[in-house]
């Protein structure tokens, strides 16, 4: 179900097998269908997809491999269900056929509400920096199958789990797992905050050297201590922006410390990192030191020493549109963080500078932005509204931030939003002040998908800075 990149590498993969496949999708480009004509995959295309149709009943599958997109309530998962069919994701298909290659990769997960993609890639990064064959995968990067089929194999494989994956997904035994955060986030999709915390926790199951959980973070900390991991050696370590006690990695004034691994007992821990090694990725906020030290953790349970660490710390640079520095003018920071696509995303964000006019608003998924409204007032210029769902960010703004000036962009087409937004920051903002996109909200409103929405405020910044 499903044949965007993953779900191609499913039926590509089950092919290979010798598996009569039957693949079922809203739309596919035709490079795929064309490819999978040829290896033989019959397709069925277009409204009929979200249907139990006489030909699927003919087809009879012993085995659905669905793309985690897709509901468990639509109407052919809820069929399979009942017919008692198996359920499958990519990752359990690949965590089933990980030993066909002569190297076989430990897997290392991570998941959270924010903040994955960049932990992912911190820690593929410095796994990649002591030599090791590593690959970031799962909810980013290739397509696991596709890494597991690699003929020369990986060391190991570093796995974004989103929480619909999750909540699919059967038994895997990682080396080491981590949940970075939890909150609000998709609560439209598993209905409740304590089912959203439930498939988070799954992460945990069967972890054979480390859980890796957020000192800062007690909900982490709690599904930590409840998961039934591989064996009583399996440590639970701690990462925390502030001090490290036992077990845990984090800083110690400027220094980037692991009192977990090489052990509390050892008189002289060395420095994996420092603040100046940190400040080469970019803005050192306290968002990214979580990630850092999250990463550490991992890679630490893996026995990657301090001189590949701090290597690829030096040398790593974030993705765009994750708290990234468009330009200054006039003493004034233009900054996008499209990326944060929910509350607790945009609360880190938020937090990293003193006075900002924040650009806000698009999709909430449910999820109430009063709390993040209340929590940063004391750092609001103004707010810029804009999105489907801005009548919600106008009452939590007039509840809680009543003194804020907030300037309301009513226009829906994405090819003005963002002028108007932007032109409406600049007037607002004071030397000294950020001018933030940080939304808290998914952006398919209005546009493609966050990086798109990243790129037009980059591109409203470049031409009306410049005309000025």
């Amino acid at each position: 179900m499903g044949l965007g990149v993953s779900g191609f590498s499913v039926a590509d993969t089950l092919a290979e097998l010798g598996c009569q496949v039957l693949a079922i999708a809203k739309s596919a480009e035709p490079e795929i269908t064309d490819i999978l004509e040829v290896i033989e995959v019959e397709t069925i295309l277009g409204e009929s997809a979200d249907q139990v149709s006489d030909r699927l009943k003919e087809f009879a599958p012993e085995l659905i491999v669905t793309s985690p997109g897709f509901r468990p309530d639509s109407p052919i998962l809820a069929w399979a269900s009942k017919q008692q069919i198996a359920v499958w994701i990519d990752i359990d298909l690949a965590w089933r056929l990980r030993d066909k290659t002569s190297r076989v990769a430990e897997w290392v997960c991570i998941t959270g509400t924010n903040g994955k993609t960049t932990t992912v890639q911190l820690a593929t990064a410095m796994f990649q920096a002591a030599d090791k064959r590593a690959i970031a995968c799962g909810n980013i990067g290739e397509p696991i199958l596709d890494a597991i089929r690699n003929p020369g194999g990986f060391d190991v494989l570093v796995v974004e789990l989103s929480s619909f994956q999750l909540h699919y997904l059967g038994h895997i035994e990682p080396a080491a797992s981590a949940i970075l955060n939890i909150a609000d986030d998709h609560l439209d999709w598993h209905g409740s905050r304590a089912e959203y915390e439930r498939v988070k926790g799954k992460v945990y199951q069967n972890a054979k050297s480390a859980v890796v959980y957020n000192v800062q973070d007690r909900v982490t900390f709690d599904l930590a201590r409840a998961a039934d991991v591989a064996s009583e050696d399996t440590l639970a370590v701690g990462f925390t922006t502030g001090f490290p006690a036992d077990l845990q990695v984090g800083f110690v004034e400027d220094s980037l410390i692991d009192r977990a691994f090489y052990g509390y007992r050892a008189k002289e821990l060395p420095e994996l990192a420092n603040l100046t090694d940190l400040a080469e990725i970019g803005i050192v906020t306290e968002h990214l030191k979580s990630n850092v030290a999250a990463a550490t953790a991992l890679a630490r349970a893996l026995a990657i020493d301090a001189e590949h660490i701090r290597s690829a710390i030096r040398n790593f640079r974030l993705d765009a549109h994750r708290i990234q520095l468009i330009a200054e003018a006039n003493g004034v920071a233009f900054v996008d963080d499209s990326k944060a696509t929910n509350p607790h995303a945009a609360a880190a964000s938020l937090a990293s500078f003193d006075s900002v006019v924040w650009l806000v608003g698009g999709l909430l998924k449910g999820v109430d932005i009063a709390p993040l409204v209340k929590a940063h007032v004391g750092r609001l210029r103004a707010a810029v509204v804009m999105g489907k769902d801005r009548t919600h960010v106008l009452a939590a703004l007039a509840k809680h931030a009543p003194g804020v000036t907030v300037v309301e962009i009513t226009s829906l087409d994405s090819s003005l939003v963002m002028e108007q937004a932007v032109a409406a920051g600049i007037q607002l903002a004071q030397p000294g002040d950020a001018v933030l996109l940080a939304p808290a909200a998914a952006s398919m409103d209005q546009f493609k998908d966050y990086a798109d929405r990243g790129n037009a405020f980059a591109a409203a910044v470049r031409t009306q800075i410049g005309s000025r």
